[in-house]
């Protein structure tokens, strides 16, 4: 049950809500990563898989999404993953974590100087495959925006085909594959893959190779999602903006393939509110954060889907 060892500041603003926010990650006894709405109560938010509220903003939101909750909590989560930190109290005074970069380097650069106790992360270890699709999604939705999206991918020509499946895993690791489809040619089709072990390496490999890739949008969308009461807090500091023709970006990229390693990232984030580490291989084909949720809860609606090691 590793915590931090001191506390840890961030202000910013948050990505979709725009306003100013600061996130304070405090030591816990507790085990578990849980938030503190300081701006509404005392009462705390388990940043688990089981209490995700809301996944439909492009974000993972954890707790009541008509009460007290906070949004877009995967970078965050994907940091603590990489820093071997599962316990902490997290108080914050708005709804949403600050998005900072786009990415989660600089949670994890701040985390990661701060130190964390001695402890180890109960293993969660995947013993029969479990898989969700776009369409089961979909199905899950209320009627009414079941037929907005409809008809929102029949605008855009994107189909809902993707899928996101855990198996077992030959080794004692958590296997990662990203693959995503756009029409825009700046993406098209790009594969990502990645491996965490638990060694220096792997964790390096992430810090190296992943952990700056930001989030992405189209620039001709966001005053279309702005009007809607997403990323009013999106700028060329914290998003890729793709060009009108998608043919390519308004601010430079880190990586031609920067849009699907930042989609590691979400799903690093995401399989952390398992609340330990998933053993087994992951694999995604153009999925999303309900996808990734959804995954979890199929995986422990049946015991013999996982067997735990306790740390």
């Amino acid at each position: 049950m590793p915590t931090i060892k001191k506390s840890v500041k961030f202000s910013g603003v948050g990505i979709h809500s725009g306003a100013p926010v600061t996130m304070v990650v405090k030591p816990s006894k507790k085990n578990g990563i849980f938030f503190r709405r300081t701006d509404l109560d005392k009462n705390l938010i388990h940043a688990k898989y089981d209490n995700v509220g809301d996944t439909k903003m492009r974000n993972t939101t954890i707790g009541d999404i008509d009460a007290a909750h906070v949004k877009t909590i995967e970078h965050f989560m994907a940091a603590m993953f990489m820093a071997g930190i599962d316990s902490a109290i997290v108080e914050i005074d708005g709804p949403e974590t600050p998005i900072l970069d786009g990415s989660a380097i600089e949670f994890y650069n701040k985390i990661l100087a701060a130190g964390r106790t001695e402890g180890k992360i109960k293993k969660i270890i995947v013993r029969q495959p479990v898989c969700v699709t776009a369409r089961d999604v979909f199905r899950s939705l209320p009627f009414l925006l079941r037929v907005k999206i409809w008809f929102m991918n029949l605008l855009s020509g994107r189909r809902a085909d993707g899928f996101v499946k855990l198996g077992p895993a030959e080794s004692n690791s958590l296997n990662m594959s990203a693959t995503l489809v756009y029409r825009e040619k700046i993406i098209g089709r790009q594969i990502f893959s990645y491996t965490y072990d638990g060694t220096k390496k792997s964790i390096q490999n992430f810090v190296k190779n992943i952990a700056r890739a930001r989030t992405f949008g189209k620039y001709s969308e966001w005053e279309y999602l702005k009007k809607h009461g997403m990323a009013r807090g999106a700028n060329e500091n914290n998003v890729i903006a793709l060009n009108d023709n998608g043919d390519g970006t308004l601010n430079k990229t880190f990586w031609p393939d920067e849009f699907v390693r930042h989609k590691i990232i979400d799903a690093v984030g995401d399989m952390f509110t398992s609340g330990g580490i998933i053993i087994g291989n992951f694999e995604s084909y153009k999925g999303s954060h309900a996808m990734n949720n959804m995954v979890l809860k199929k995986l422990f609606s049946n015991p013999d889907n996982y067997d735990i090691i306790d740390a």
